[in-house]
């Protein structure tokens, strides 16, 4: 399993003396179906093409656009592409998605795109959330294996759980925290804290205005359970967010050694 560092240009060099394979956050689409492109170095070569759709114009050409991201490749010489899809499925984003994927694999790159995507592009890789807050993180990756057909057509999106609860949580909805609100509340209530096998995370809990509240978190211990639990299934690769494991960085990529598994 190749594990990836989603870094944008600013903080590509900090990043890459902890991971060797970055997945450039440098790209969006532009009006016109044109691919923009924030400052890269120019020695910026090998890794993975990450572009957004954040506030982006409607998708009018989607060949046009794909042709765009093919030649950024090439000069480049990215392996992938990521697609950070954050609206839902529409016509001129499926469009593009279809229009990409088959040319991705006849120059043998990989296409790796949100899960809610997966019918546009049926041999790329699709992105698996591993921010699970209820059930049995092991039995999700396993079901989502046997749905997908393999574990080598899913990657793991890893994303570092910080919610608060308030109990009863029946719609299993929490209050997303910061890194800094976290080190507070726990500053502030000097909790216990414990190890859920099942969610593969930490938890405590504590009372608050006559409210009882479940506070669940990763950290870099639980990070890399998760990453291990998805090399020992076969995933293909997994992506990290380096603003979000920054601070624990040391700890979560020292027994990966630039992106290989650990004996």
């Amino acid at each position: 399993m190749q594990i990836y560092l989603a870094v944008t240009p600013e903080a590509s060099q900090e990043a890459q003396s902890y991971c060797r394979n970055l997945a450039h956050v440098a790209y969006r689409v532009g009006p016109g179906s044109i691919l923009l492109r924030q400052s890269l170095l120019l020695q910026t070569k090998g890794g993975l093409l990450s572009v957004s759709d954040r506030d982006a114009p409607f998708i009018d050409s989607p060949e046009d656009l794909r042709d765009a991201v093919l030649r950024e490749c090439g000069r480049r010489g990215y392996s992938g592409v990521l697609l950070d899809f954050e609206e839902g499925p529409r016509r001129d984003r499926t469009a593009f998605v279809t229009a990409l994927a088959p040319a991705l694999s006849a120059s043998r790159r990989t296409l790796y795109l949100p899960e809610n995507y997966a019918n546009a592009a049926p041999g790329a890789v699709v992105l698996l959330c591993t921010a699970v807050s209820g059930g049995s993180f092991s039995q999700y990756l396993q079901e989502s294996v046997s749905k997908a057909g393999g574990a080598g057509r899913l990657a793991l999106d890893v994303q570092r759980l910080r919610m608060d609860f308030r109990l009863p949580a029946r719609t299993g909805e929490g209050e997303p925290l910061t890194g800094e609100a976290l080190r507070k509340l726990m500053e502030r209530e000097s909790p216990s804290v414990f190890f859920s096998q099942d969610l593969c995370a930490r938890y405590f809990t504590y009372s608050r205005e006559g409210e009882a509240h479940f506070v669940l978190f990763d950290d870099a211990d639980t990070l890399n359970q998760k990453l291990r639990l998805g090399a020992g299934m076969g995933f293909h690769a997994a992506f990290l967010m380096w603003p979000e494991v920054r601070d624990i960085a040391p700890r979560v990529f020292g027994p990966w050694r630039g992106g290989k598994k650990p004996p």
